[in-house]
């Protein structure tokens, strides 16, 4: 039987590299909307939104990464996120990013505030973002 195809994959943020290595898919939060990328994909150059970064590898396991924004670079044989920040799913810390959402949705209450309505809701769309992952990777899981 032959081999499924790969495509590379390397999710970096200015922290450091969070993930390099092969993928048979891969799933981002592209700005126009998530986008689907497998081996031999059109070149594709985009901005990324908050959200979830999913890595199928060759042995079926899936990999989940929180990304705060950034860019994507598709090649037919490499996948490039750069991250403005990047957490692998596991190591995202659930009470931290609940204290985050309830900051910015206090702030967005308290108009008077020092923080901007649309800082409180950047906090308010990356803490959501870290959450949604955080289930997802509950509910394979469980």
């Amino acid at each position: 039987m032959a081999e499924a195809p790969t495509i590379h994959v390397d999710i970096v943020s200015a922290e450091g590299e969070i993930f390099s290595g092969p993928a048979t898919e891969v799933f981002a939060p592209a700005s126009q909307g998530e986008v689907g990328i497998w081996p031999r994909h059109a070149p594709l150059l985009s901005l990324l939104k908050v959200g979830e970064v999913r890595v199928k590898t060759p042995d079926g396991a899936e990999h989940f990464f929180f990304v705060g924004g950034g860019a994507l670079e598709v090649q037919p044989t490499k996948v490039t996120v750069l991250a403005d920040t990047a957490l692998r799913a596991k190591d995202i810390d659930e009470a931290a990013a609940l204290a985050a959402k309830q900051r910015a949705e206090e702030a967005l209450r308290d108009k008077a505030g020092h923080i901007t309505q649309a800082e409180a809701l950047a906090e308010l769309a990356r803490a959501a973002a870290q959450l949604k992952v955080l289930e997802r990777l509950r509910k394979l899981r469980g």
